[in-house]
């Protein structure tokens, strides 16, 4: 099981390309994000079976204190900015520093996903995506959740280059949960009710 983690502003779309991948569909009105939701797909990528759990982080700023437990022992990361408001990528940096902060893994893949490029009045050019990406050695790639554009694609590659990983299969991220779990069991009791349900 590969722990993946979509980040980013409030209503960039990180929902859309979750149930657009997930589910195959499309809701043009979705509630935002109250803390973090939760999916698993399974897929095939280079021979490999694969099982994703796939968290949805809350963009809003008010749940931002939910996340750094949530990135612990995620190995790829999709930073996700909707085209048509350039604020969406400017925040991106800010994201990329509590990357920077609570990843447990240094190997940790990271995608830039530019969403929402099904609509006509862009604010963000690709080429701009695309040098902010290398600058920072992440993952680029150009979506629609509502078209379908561009998703299974990104998520295919993330997988694809989290398994071409060194020393991610090294040890496996059960053997860690547990290590945590005793190191330090007081400070992890309040995230029963995050890990409980796995």
């Amino acid at each position: 099981t590969l722990k993946l983690l979509l980040v980013g502003d409030s209503a960039v779309g990180k929902s859309s390309l979750l149930l657009r991948f997930t589910d195959g569909a499309f809701e043009p009105c979705l509630k935002p994000t109250i803390g973090v939701d939760f999916k698993v797909k399974k897929m095939v990528v280079d021979g490999h079976a694969v099982q994703l759990a796939i968290w949805d982080t809350a963009g809003q700023e008010r749940f931002r204190t939910l996340t750094p437990s949530y990135y612990r022992g995620a190995q790829g990361v999709v930073l996700v900015y909707d085209v048509t408001r350039k604020d969406t990528f400017t925040g991106l940096e800010s994201w990329l520093n509590e990357l920077e902060m609570y990843t447990t893994k240094s190997n940790t893949v990271k995608m830039l996903v530019g969403n929402k490029t099904d609509k006509p009045d862009r604010e963000v050019e690709r080429r701009e995506g695309l040098q902010f990406a290398r600058k920072r050695s992440l993952l680029f790639i150009e979506t629609s959740a509502k078209t379908q554009d561009g998703v299974q694609h990104a998520f295919e590659e993330l997988v694809i280059k989290i398994l071409q990983t060194p020393g991610f299969w090294d040890k496996s991220t059960e053997k860690q949960g547990v290590q945590l779990m005793e190191s330090s069991a007081q400070q992890d009791k309040s995230l029963c009710g995050a890990y409980c349900p796995l």
